[in-house]
């Protein structure tokens, strides 16, 4: 398929033009929409050729200012939505948190960045050897000034070209495509006669460029051979130009120094001297090593007892089949650790930056996840913000639905602890008998069907958090079990006698009451308090009314996504219904009720009639009858208050002293009109009304499965199904 084109002209507006942040991000982007259209991207200034997108190096060198012209040219398949992307990106104002961030911080970073960039640049030009860099296309993204000397090519020639393009099928350019160095190669451009050095860039064994110096030797080998008399020495000199790097110390087969440059004491520290034995600053034996075996040693890493550490490159000197003496070749660290250095020194600070805007968001950002803009809810994230750093039990309290569980992932992520695990356990789901191995695990043969060795969820979550779910419903011996493990860090696993110490932060949720637990005896006044140590109370959907159409919409959008659909959305009339319903579910229910009608609408637009009948047939003169439970509306006769010291919400039991009444901060009261009414309800009416009067009554799922006739499994299906956990 033949590829095409587009050119479109390009305006930058952003204030500091494609610095070296921007164009980081042009390439990520590049990157992206090259996989996604199969399309390619190159942008053009006066006086530079068509630079890739792809290339950070070559877009930075660029050095394209704010309201600059450049011509962004696309080629591909599917270039007409690929270039107007780009266009759209190139011309915006790129990193929307760069308008939270203080004048002063941002400079602070670009600053770094551009004296990093203008120290590289001084790197290349200062070095006396030309360098040519070339990614992994082959393409050039470091040329120096050395190297259009000696080359004859300009940068703006040989920049951003492949290799063969410029230089051919040359030795050079056959260097650069194996995966091992070729050192001390003879390269003759024109008139010049050059030596070159050719290394890989290797990541995970993957070629991912190269670096190649070169030296010009069109003299030396001139002179070499003119005189036709001093074979030998013309020997000698050729392959010191086969080796040379930046330092050179020749030495005869005696380890007498015949030759050393300054550059050799400048890098080693060393002071040798022509006539020295090289065998007297031979630290590591290597030079005695060549002399005897002829052997060369290449790269090898060498610490001086000066403290400089050199790379070392030893070559022997062989004529007519004899070994000659060697040649030394080192290469000063120094710079390459400095900036090393100076590249943590930018990582370090970016990092502080990025932590200082966290902070300024004031929530970390694991609390993304929940979606909310009532000032109850922010308030209990605020809560939950700061018991991130510290280690101290949280109790969770709130109605089944509330998002109990993503305030404790919230706070785990949120610390210290966020590298390890968050270990989940729904108390009331595990059935006693299995609950202690469950928490601490058993050894093998501790019971029968213990065929192996388990670990429990608490040794799971060493160093990590352990949330501890529906926590009311533990029994009294679980209960004991549970203090010893909050007070003293440690458990023993069933049938085993082997203390464990583990060091695990305990976050605890419940929907019930415990304060009237610890009163009937039913739960530990000490676990209480050794729970209780930071509440934190999650309010209902119904004291939180204006989140209820950011969570319809976040719902209708993440469904929407999830099934490859276009979102969908409230019509008021729908909204009007959905505001005013109890949602005694809460979240969960709303999630539920937002799945259903996504799937069932016709249509983008939710009306009433798509909502379930107990949503939308039962709103009648602003009262709302919801299924097996009535709530006024806020404004009405029941506002939320507190009743005998407790929070009730608006419910209200028909009688007073009746027995449902006595549980409506959790659920709100029964309705007998579902079992009275002529009108019949659906069958899921009554089963959610049987399950949930089971589990006030009997408490847990074994013990209503019991009265039921059915297992606990069954039971505890059924209460996710109706949101009753």
């Amino acid at each position: 398929m033949r590829e095409n084109r587009v050119e479109s002209i390009v305006k930058i507006h952003s204030e500091k033009g494609l610095h070296v942040r921007i164009a980081a991000m042009l390439v990520q982007k590049a990157d992206r929409l090259r996989r996604k259209y199969q399309a390619d991207f190159y942008i053009k200034r006066e006086g530079f050729r068509d630079v890739p997108l792809t290339s950070l190096l070559l877009v930075t060198s660029m050095r394209i200012k704010k309201d600059e012209e450049i011509l962004l040219i696309t080629q591909g398949k599917n270039v007409e939505q690929a270039a107007a992307e780009m266009k759209a990106f190139l011309e915006s104002d790129f990193l929307e948190s760069e308008r939270n961030m203080d004048q002063a911080e941002l400079s602070q970073v670009d600053t770094l960045l551009q004296e990093h960039m203008i120290t590289a640049e001084n790197i290349y030009s200062s070095i006396a050897s030309g360098l040519i860099v070339t990614d992994k296309q082959d393409t050039i993204v470091i040329y120096n000034r050395e190297a259009e000397k000696l080359l004859g090519i300009s940068d703006r020639e040989a920049l951003g070209q492949n290799i063969r393009e410029v230089f051919g099928d040359s030795r050079m350019t056959q260097a650069m495509q194996g995966k091992e160095a070729v050192i001390g190669y003879t390269q003759t451009i024109g008139k010049s006669t050059m030596v070159g050095n050719t290394m890989p860039i290797l990541e995970n064994g993957e070629r991912k460029g190269t670096i190649t110096t070169l030296e010009d030797v069109s003299q030396l080998v001139q002179i070499s051979w003119e005189f036709e008399e001093v074979k030998e020495l013309k020997e000698k000199y050729y392959q010191i130009l086969e080796a040379v790097q930046d330092g050179i110390c020749v030495f005869d087969q005696k380890g007498i120094v015949t030759y050393v440059n300054g550059a050799y004491e400048t890098i080693t520290g060393d002071k040798v001297r022509e006539g020295a034995e090289i065998l007297a600053f031979d630290e590591d034996g290597s030079a005695g090593k060549i002399l005897e075996k002829g052997q060369k040693i290449m790269g090898a890493i060498c610490r001086k007892k000066n403290g400089k550490s050199v790379v070392l490159n030893l070559v022997p000197i062989i004529v007519n089949q004899q070994i000659m003496g060697g040649i030394s070749v080192v290469k000063s660290l120094g710079e390459v650790q400095e900036l090393v250095e100076r590249i943590q020194q930018l990582s370090a600070k970016t990092e502080y930056l990025e932590e200082e805007l966290n902070r300024r968001n004031k929530l970390n950002p694991a609390f993304n996840r929940i979606v909310g803009v009532s000032s109850k809810l922010y308030e209990a994230m605020q809560l939950a913000a700061k018991t991130a750093d510290n280690n101290f039990n949280v109790l969770i309290r709130g109605e089944s639905g509330t998002g109990k569980e993503l305030i404790a992932e919230a706070i785990h992520y949120s610390s210290q602890r966020a590298n390890h695990d968050f270990i989940r356990v729904n108390c009331a789901a595990i059935p006693e008998n299995l609950l202690e191995s469950e928490m601490f695990g058993h050894v093998k043969g501790a019971y029968t069907g213990a065929i192996k060795t388990k670990i429990g969820k608490f040794e799971l979550a060493h160093k990590g958090t352990i949330f501890l779910d529906e926590i009311g419903e533990l029994d009294k011996s679980m209960q004991a079990k549970m203090l010893r493990v909050i007070q003293k860090k440690e458990f023993q696993r069933v049938g085993d006698d082997r203390t464990i110490q583990v060091d695990a932060r305990i976050i605890a949720a419940t929907n019930r009451n415990l304060e009237e637990l610890v009163e009937k005896g039913e739960f530990r006044e000490d676990l209480y308090y050794r729970l209780n140590v930071i509440p934190i109370w999650l309010p209902p959907l119904r004291e939180r009314r204006e989140d209820i159409p950011v969570l319809a919409e976040y719902f209708l959008n993440k469904i929407g996504e999830e099934l490859g659909r276009e979102p969908k959305y409230l019509a008021p009339d729908a909204m009007e219904a959905v505001l005013h319903y109890s949602w005694p579910g809460n979240i969960r229910e709303l999630e539920n009720v937002m799945e259903r009608v996504h799937i069932l609408a016709d249509g983008n637009q939710i009306c009433r009639k798509d909502l379930p009948h107990y949503i939308c047939e039962n709103y009648i003169n602003e009262t709302y009858i919801s299924g097996p439970y009535r709530e006024e509306r806020p404004d009405s006769k029941g506002e939320i208050g507190e009743k005998d010291g407790k929070k009730t919400g608006n419910f209200e039991p028909e009688k007073e002293g009746d027995a449902q009444g006595q549980n409506r901060e959790k659920t709100g009261k029964f309705s007998s009109s579902i079992w009275t009414e002529d009108r019949i309800y659906p069958w899921e009416c009554y089963e959610k009304e049987i399950i949930q009067r089971a589990l006030k009554e009997y408490g847990s799922y074994n013990a209503a499965g019991k009265a039921l006739g059915l297992t606990h499994k069954t039971v505890a299906a059924k209460a996710r199904k109706y949101q009753l956990e």
